[in-house]
């Protein structure tokens, strides 16, 4: 398995099972059978809420020896409503009681969008604070002291921009270590891998399949279906591999992270072996005329009428 390095040692591997609308009672029988098979990395998040399940899952596997913990990268992300310093460490510690650990990997800033504690969708304004109110500077601040604790061993973000991740910069004692974005043939985010290479932050990939199993009230009429790509079935046909292998190794291809989600335990296996895809020069280039800067998840949910996002200010790009 491919890994990343980062400067303290630690190693990430490339390629892990993402748990993202993995439905409770699916979830638990997916992470057994993907750390049985041989994935060594697993992405949470607290408003997921399937960590416990994962938790009882990774339990069992430690005590059946089939891993320990150490030789396992656990990421999870502290959620919109828990920015505010004072319940920044309790949010990691809820969602390490949930997975049964001590410590985790990488935690991540899963938004740069606040909600009030104790809200919950749908969102109106008066459930919604600007980054003004509550700067995300203040937020990290905290995050930084959870390394200080060993609650986590790297920190990071996910869905930042360029922009804000200059910001970020500018203020932060601790450097991001990962921004976690969606990221695939569709979306290549090229000025963004660029930037974060520049600055040592390593890129995970969130939907790099398409996200074609996400809810329907998510989804644009016209979407294109990134798996029936007929450039990707070509580049899949010549080389013997599915699809979603192309995908993957394409991604893993360009130095960044992929977490496929899937709780099909013939899907599990095939993804991992996309960890050892190796695609031609040609292929990379057939694969770069794809960009259409089309986002599956976009950011839509944290816009509401009168509060501070837009799609504009969420991603800094003009409309």
């Amino acid at each position: 398995m491919k890994t990343l390095p980062f400067p303290n040692g630690d190693e990430m591997p490339m390629l892990g099972l993402g748990t993202w609308k993995s439905q409770p009672g699916d979830v638990y029988q997916a992470v057994k059978t993907a750390i049985q098979l041989g994935y060594r990395h697993i992405d949470c998040a607290l408003i997921y809420g399937n960590e416990a399940e994962i938790g009882k899952a990774l339990t069992e596997c430690f005590q059946e020896g089939l891993v320990t913990r150490e030789h396992l990268w656990i990421t999870s992300k502290l959620w919109n409503d828990a920015h505010a310093p004072e319940h920044v460490q309790p949010g990691i510690e809820q969602t390490l009681a949930d997975l049964q650990l001590d410590y985790l990997d990488l935690y991540l800033m899963h938004w740069p969008v606040v909600i009030k504690q104790g809200e919950s969708f749908p969102l109106t304004k008066e459930k919604l604070l600007s980054l003004d109110e509550l700067p995300i500077a203040t937020t990290w601040k905290a995050m930084e002291a959870l390394v200080d604790k060993g609650l986590t061993r790297h920190i990071g973000v996910s869905n930042f921009s360029e922009k804000k991740l200059q910001q970020l910069l500018a203020t932060a004692q601790t450097p991001p270590a990962m921004n976690q974005v969606e990221l695939h043939p569709y979306l290549q985010q090229n000025s963004l891998l660029e930037f974060c290479q520049q600055q040592q932050i390593h890129l995970t990939a969130y939907s790099p399949l398409g996200s074609a199993d996400r809810p329907d009230s998510l989804k644009a009429a016209d979407e294109p279906v990134l798996l029936a790509d007929p450039k990707i079935g070509e580049i899949a046909q010549k080389h013997g591999i599915t699809a979603a292998q192309v995908l993957l190794g394409w991604a893993i291809n360009r130095g960044t992270v992929v977490i496929p989600k899937s709780t099909n335990p013939d899907r599990i296996a095939q993804n991992l072996k996309a960890a050892d895809v190796t695609l031609t020069e040609a292929d990379m280039t057939a694969i770069a005329d794809l960009d259409r800067h089309r986002r599956y998840v976009d950011g839509s949910i944290w816009v509401v009428a009168g509060g501070p996002y837009t799609l504009e200010n969420l991603w800094d790009e003009s409309a």
